[in-house]
């Protein structure tokens, strides 16, 4: 068995039009070698309880785990007066996602506004923490993961990440490491060195074990001195692939790779194959 599962993030690009959705998007990533999927309510949680429970048997039914990437609205450093709605959109993903069987709610966490860091997470800090009690009050034990993004003027850098799983028990940075190359803007973050002290850096601060429960996203990425522009696939990119593959393998890293390349399904497989041949791992 594979130290990883492999997904994209929402259904596969050639997933047949019938059934078609995320039911669909599941049965084809399990007949062509996936065994994960994100399901991307990115716009909006639009989905019944009667349909989440639909999602979760096919997965159940096809070993595929899930995961939800929430809507892009979410801004914890929002204006107080527009906190409530987008809040709701959080609170929402992360109670209809476990109706769907889904365990992680991927989100990004918002902007800075310019304002310093510090200031930033004196905000953002207690409105995650209020999220996490929220969800956890009605017995729902998904795991919040805040996104490390890939735009300097975003909150997200690996820094930000740990400093909210740090100060918020129970919540688990998911660490998008195109992103974590792209956010400086100049090409760095892109060593075995490099990626060895990011996770390292997880580690330390999230316990010995954490490495063992990651959930990746992963794409080739273009990037300017403002850092990412937008998602490539994996032979136009300058992302040492191999090099990170190698980290992980030496970190004893287990947990999900969930691709976001143009070609999603193709390149997540590349992945999947690639992994194989760092770590040796053979699929049962």
């Amino acid at each position: 068995m594979l130290s990883f599962r492999f997904g994209t993030v929402g259904s596969p690009i050639a997933t047949p039009k019938k059934p078609g959705g995320s039911v669909g998007g599941i049965q084809y990533a399990r007949t062509i070698g996936l065994d994960a999927l994100e399901l991307a309510w990115v716009q909006g949680v639009r989905v019944s309880e009667s349909t989440c429970q639909t999602i979760r048997s096919m997965a159940e039914e096809s070993n595929v785990a899930l995961s939800v990437h929430a809507p892009y609205y979410i801004n914890l450093n929002c204006d107080e007066e527009k906190w409530p709605r987008l809040r709701k959109y959080l609170i929402d993903a992360a109670h209809y996602g476990n109706l769907a069987g889904a365990t992680d709610i991927v989100f990004h966490p918002g902007t800075y506004f310019g304002r310093p860091v510090q200031e930033v997470l004196e905000v953002v800090l207690p409105r995650l923490q209020g999220c996490q009690d929220e969800v956890r009050a009605s017995g729902n034990l998904v795991t919040l993961r805040p996104e490390t993004m890939g735009k300097s003027a975003v909150i997200g850098s690996l820094e930000d990440s740990l400093a909210l799983a740090h100060a918020v028990p129970g919540v688990i940075p998911c660490i998008d490491f195109a992103h974590l190359h792209a956010r400086p803007g100049d090409g760095s973050m892109n060593t075995y060195k490099e990626w060895m002290q990011v996770l390292e850096a997880y580690r330390q601060e999230l316990g010995e074990k954490s490495v063992e429960n990651l959930h990746i996203h992963l794409s080739g990425i273009q990037y300017g001195p403002k850092g990412e522009k937008n998602h490539l696939i994996l032979e136009e990119a300058d992302l040492d692939f191999k090099a990170l593959m190698q980290a992980l393998t030496d970190s004893h890293a287990r947990g999900r790779i969930m691709c976001e390349s143009p070609v999603m399904e193709v390149d997540a497989l590349k992945f999947r194959d690639l992994w194989m041949e760092i770590s040796g791992e053979k699929p049962d």
